[in-house]
């Protein structure tokens, strides 16, 4: 009905589980239909990368109802598996943001209430250290309040099974089924925080933990032989207001960097992110004051790390003594050719190595890894699929992964997590410089060589962000308007293939059909005919579809051209 919206906005005005500032905040739209409707017509989705939104309040918005909604219905799932299964609990760890020790403690208490024990972590701690005190501990589940590098607005929840990986789609759906039938504003714990602790169904994380993660993160180093470098190499840090300010530094440090300097400003937990416009090491605008600390110190290379800490982003200095930043592709590429490099020297290869990406992710891994004769696998984008490759690896003894990486800037090496790790990649990335200093070489240096031995690629990624429900309704129409009439050209290029990876298909130019795997995604991809790939999927956790153009060159210039043309036609995919 059109106005059950309007009758949901009533029925919070009216409860009495509502704060002072909720009814406040909820007063001040009454009478703006649009803003009603955004708030109430839907509730935020729970999928397989949990929830995520503007926090406010309303079933569309991140709030203490929702957290302690969906907390509700985790711990359903997790009580299927009986006393042992409570026992082993949920562990649970947050972010710098707004609201996300709040939100933490709301789901302890939800947790505690039900009977689940619950390991807490006592301060904001990074989102690969969760993964890894789940396997650590051996937890059932692990939540995360973070919203990543998403706006100060956002804040969300990420829920984890297990393996440390964030949680499988059939759990998701068991979860989502059960959040949809609990009443939003009914979830309320009655045990108290502090209660909960005195019965011991919460404790609290802490430097036992970092320890032990910190020494799972220092045994993914390659290369001892990188270490006589290290003192020798300038670096400057930035977390970006986050999680990673403890952790990383200190990582580095044992590492034998004695000369690691932080933006000092940007040290200061705050979710307000006061320093920068966006916290996101994919935006060179963010890394201002680490290039004037850098310029001033004269610094080998900058490393940022998101709020969360699982992503993480360099910039280093080019033949001409400017600071550059590095693409996510780029950084991976780099990354993947020095463990290669490195384990061969050590004799540490093990058998059957592998290397794990992302569909939407350079193809000049693959060209990296197959010449050194390591496989290169392809998932659907997202951790939690490279997570579960790695896993049937394991099972299956097939393959020994030794690197995966997406083009958002997230790595990981090591068998301690089972998500991306910006504590570990800020490592290998400092230890890829002093191993490459030792040969008189920087990282612009080895990433040009590696152009010159595998010749050029360029990639872009094209946002087409898309607000509000009315922006998800134009999601749906933009995907399906493609998927019901592919085109035969994209920017006057032919496209020789459809791929659509949500029916598993791939659709020759000249006719047939062949099976596609990975399959059961909402992407189309299109491969043209001078060996670009254009790529087109909803993103998972953002009101935006992101095109990915993934091409290659004879040259610089030729390739940047390519990736521009393609990025200029993908904007048009917007307009209705």
């Amino acid at each position: 009905m059109a106005d059950e919206y309007r009758r949901e906005y009533e029925r919070w005005l009216s409860s009495d589980a509502l704060s002072e500032d909720e009814r406040v905040e909820l007063e001040a739209v009454r009478g703006d239909d649009e803003a009603v409707r955004d708030r109430f017509s839907a509730p935020l989705v729970f999928g397989t990368a949990g929830l995520r939104g503007v926090m406010g309040a309303g079933i569309n918005r991140m709030n203490a109802h929702v957290v302690r909604q969906t907390t509700r219905a985790l711990a359903a799932l997790v009580l299927r598996g009986g006393d042992a299964a409570a026992e082993r609990g949920v562990a649970v760890c947050y972010d710098c943001r707004v609201n996300s020790r709040l939100f933490a403690e709301e789901a302890a208490r939800v947790l505690a209430d039900a009977g689940v024990r619950v390991r807490l972590f006592g301060d904001m701690r990074p989102t690969p250290e969760l993964s890894f005190a789940i396997r650590e501990y051996g937890c059932e589940a692990g939540i995360n309040i973070t919203a990543s590098h998403n706006p100060k607005e956002y804040n969300g929840y990420k829920v984890y099974w297990g393996d440390g990986a964030q949680m499988p789609p059939s759990h998701a759906a068991v979860v989502a089924k059960e959040k949809d039938s609990l009443d939003v504003l009914g979830c309320a714990p009655r045990v108290s925080f502090g209660e909960a602790k005195a019965k011991g169904l919460i404790m609290e994380l802490g430097e036992e933990t970092d320890e032990a993660y910190l020494a799972k993160v220092l045994a993914c180093a390659v290369s001892p032989q990188a270490r006589q470098a290290a003192a020798s190499l300038r670096l400057v840090y930035t977390p970006f207001h986050g999680t990673g300010r403890l952790l990383v530094p200190e990582a580095l440090r044992r590492m034998g960097f004695g000369s690691v300097s932080c933006v000092e400003e940007q040290m200061t937990p705050d979710g307000l992110f006061p320093t920068v416009a966006s916290p996101n090491p994919e935006n060179k605008e963010g890394f201002a004051l680490a290039v004037e600390k850098a310029r001033a110190e004269g610094a080998n290379l900058i490393i940022g790390t998101d709020p969360d800490a699982d992503r993480m982003g360099l910039m280093l200095r080019n033949n001409e003594g400017e600071y550059v930043t590095l693409s996510g592709n780029q950084v991976g590429v780099l990354l993947l050719d020095y463990l290669i490099r490195a384990k061969r020297q050590n004799g540490t290869m093990p058998r059957n190595p592998a290397c794990v990406k992302t569909i939407v992710t350079t193809e000049m891994a693959r060209a990296v890894a197959e010449k050194n004769g390591v496989a290169c696998f392809d998932t659907f984008t997202g951790f939690k699929f490279m997570a579960e490759l790695i896993k049937e690896f394991e099972a299956e003894d097939s393959h020994s992964y030794i690197f995966a990486f997406e083009e958002s800037y997230g790595y990981l090496c090591g068998d301690h997590a089972r998500d991306k790790d910006a504590v570990v990649a800020s490592v290998l990335a400092a230890e890829m410089a002093a191993w490459y200093s030792m040969r008189g070489m920087t990282l612009y240096e080895a990433m040009e060589a590696l152009y010159a031995e595998y010749g050029y690629y360029a990639e872009n990624t094209v946002n087409l962000v898309m607000p509000g429900l009315s922006g998800m309704e134009k999601m749906a129409r933009t995907m399906a308007r493609l998927r019901g009439d592919a085109p035969g050209d994209i920017a006057g290029t032919p496209v020789l293939a459809a791929r659509d990876y949500l029916a598993g298909l791939r659709v020759p130019r000249n006719g047939g059909r062949e099976a596609l795997s990975p399959r059961g995604s909402d992407v189309l991809a299109y491969e043209l005919a001078d060996g670009t790939v254009f790529i087109v999927r909803p993103s998972g956790t953002e009101p935006k579809i992101k095109v990915y153009v993934l091409t290659k060159g004879g040259s610089r210039a030729e390739a940047g051209e390519k990736a521009r043309m393609y990025s200029d036609y993908a904007k048009t995919l917007a307009n209705d």
